[in-house]
């Protein structure tokens, strides 16, 4: 399953925040953005379990971190 993770970061640590999103093996891009969100991480899970436990055992505890969102993306 993929996802794409839309992240607030705290003022100043943008860079260290994608450069530790980077290192997820599961992190397949992130990229800084402009808008309501700082950046956007594109994650594959095997499931919505996997996917749950990615984001609160290794995203959302990241440094910097403020607030994330979630969206699944689906195949039409």
């Amino acid at each position: 399953m993929k996802a794409f993770i839309l992240i607030n970061i705290r003022t100043g640590e943008i860079a260290d925040v994608v450069r530790h999103l980077e290192k997820l093996p599961q992190v397949r891009d992130v990229n800084m953005t402009f808008g309501p969100y700082d950046a956007v991480a594109i994650v594959h899970a095997d499931n919505l379990d996997h996917l749950g436990k990615l984001l609160a055992n290794e995203i959302q505890p990241i440094p910097g971190i403020e607030e994330t969102l979630t969206c699944l993306a689906v195949d039409l």
